[in-house]
């Protein structure tokens, strides 16, 4: 398991952090409050500093997860070259372009398919393939850069396009899937994220090329869940069914995935519609009369929907609302649309924030994104990663982004923290006992910064600094 070393504390100062938990204000050795103690660590900390302090961050949980985008593509190589973890099988890449005409995922490079699946295609398509394993060391650093969002250029179409084409044959795989995920929980754990929901399709899904229940698929899951090594990583995990919201088949999935959460809601706790919305094809009222007809036959079954993830003023923000979501993904152009708004300021509702990606697909430029001011209106918001493997980044780039863009308060990062965890699709006992580790461990970070010697505490901290972060807050690029 990873874990990032920090301060011991003695049982004094452990004490005095308890009694501080639900304090604001609680004060340092020179009489400051950690509030005002943090401003002045922002004012005085280097970019690396400020990294590794919020890397030592606690930080509730992640609402907002894709499991196939969560892989970094190191990860994936590495599971899909191991036979011992992705359950014997080879896999195979296109390396070259033949012009076949037949051949699937025409045109597009480092596409991935199981040798099963090249088995079966015409000899001329077999030859633009090779097995993961007999890239060479330039062919594989191509292969690694196609599955991420890191080159000038690259944005809402090669992510939405070609990434997601070319991973198809991985992101269907149980058994590759199972260990994306316990990976993402190590890494989760190092930064100090305690909690996931992790979003994925439940229909389609296969092991060793067998297709796979909605069920079988749960149930591996659950599996790799109760290993020991996974149970070690102290990240609880919950999942959300997602549908491709232009399927000409969505209505039909949503019902299907529907009564699949309804059927496990105790860790299956939303159906979500994901996809580019702008496709009109995936509006959220195309959905409208399929989501009243679940409620109709099924009671307790939450639900987190994507919305607003696009450039033009609409009101997909409040008809997903009206689909029954009580959290928003992205929410980008609810600045557009101030009915809904002022709705939001005074509902049950939560609004998803992923910074890195709406940077990276160029939904808002980062020092001019909504968040702020939902933030600061009060309307509650998480940070979340989104697709964190496509874009090489972290839990910490989002905080990072919030704090170096926005000024953020000590005050506003917990209660970002604390929101991730109050409107999290889970159990009450869960989620008090989640709550009170976490207001343990920011009291516990209060007391280990309060004093003038903070830096003395950062010595002990090793931040895993993402691609994205050396990218951005490490150079001179934007």
């Amino acid at each position: 398991m990873l874990r990032v070393a920090r301060p011991v504390l003695s049982s004094r100062v452990a004490g005095f952090a308890l009694a501080a938990v639900a304090c604001f204000g609680l004060h340092s050795v020179d009489g400051q409050t950690f509030s005002e103690r943090f401003e002045a660590i922002k004012n005085e900390a280097t970019r690396e500093e400020l990294y590794a302090l919020l890397w030592d961050l606690p930080k509730g949980g992640d609402l907002h997860n894709h499991l196939g985008g969560a892989g970094a593509p190191a990860t994936w190589f590495d599971i899909a070259t191991d036979a011992e973890r992705n359950g014997g099988q080879v896999f195979y890449t296109r390396t070259r372009i033949e012009n076949c005409g037949s051949c699937p995922a025409e045109l597009t490079l480092f596409h991935m398919l199981r040798s099963d699946q090249v088995s079966g295609l015409s000899e001329c398509c077999r030859r633009e393939y090779r097995s993961l394993d007999e890239l060479s060391e330039s062919e594989q650093a191509r292969w690694l850069s196609s599955f991420m969002i890191d080159q000038p250029g690259e944005g809402r179409d090669e992510f939405f396009e070609k990434i997601w084409l070319r991973n198809g044959a991985l992101t269907s795989e149980a058994g590759v899937l199972e260990e994306v995920m316990f990976n993402n929980m190590k890494r989760f754990a190092a930064e100090r994220v305690r909690y996931v929901e992790w979003q994925s399709g439940v229909l389609g899904k296969t092991h060793r090329g067998r297709p796979l229940s909605p069920n079988e698929f749960a149930d591996r899951l659950r599996a790799r869940l109760a290993r020991d090594d996974a149970v070690a990583t102290g990240v609880e995990v919950r999942f959300q069914a997602n549908v491709l919201r232009f399927h000409p088949r969505a209505e039909e999935m949503v019902e299907q995935s529907y009564a699949f959460v309804f059927e496990n809601r105790s860790d299956w706790v939303s159906v979500n519609l994901v996809g580019r919305e702008d496709n009109d094809k995936g509006y959220p009222l195309r959905f409208l009369d399929t989501f009243r007809r679940m409620r109709q036959r099924f009671h307790g079954v939450s639900l987190a929907i994507h919305g607003g993830e696009v450039d033009e003023p609409n009101r997909h923000v409040r008809e997903t609302l009206l689909l029954g979501a009580r959290r928003i993904g992205h929410a980008i152009n609810l600045i557009d649309d101030p009915d809904t708004l002022l709705l939001m300021r005074n509902g049950p509702f939560l609004i998803e924030t992923s910074l890195v990606s709406n940077h990276l697909l160029d939904y808002a430029d980062p020092t001019l994104h909504p968040f702020v001011e939902y933030l600061r209106l009060g309307i509650p918001v998480a940070l979340s990663t989104d697709d964190r493997g496509m874009w090489d980044s972290n839990m910490t780039d989002e905080y990072m982004r919030a704090v170096v863009d926005f000024n953020l308060s000590w005050r506003e990062i917990k209660t970002i923290t604390r929101d991730s965890l109050k409107h999290a699709f889970m159990d009450e006992e869960t989620r008090s006992r989640l709550l009170d580790d976490l207001n343990r461990e920011l009291a516990a970070f209060e007391v280990s910064y309060a004093g003038d010697d903070w830096r003395r505490s950062l010595q002990s901290v090793h931040p895993q600094v993402s691609g994205y972060a050396e990218r951005h807050f490490f150079s001179n690029a934007p």
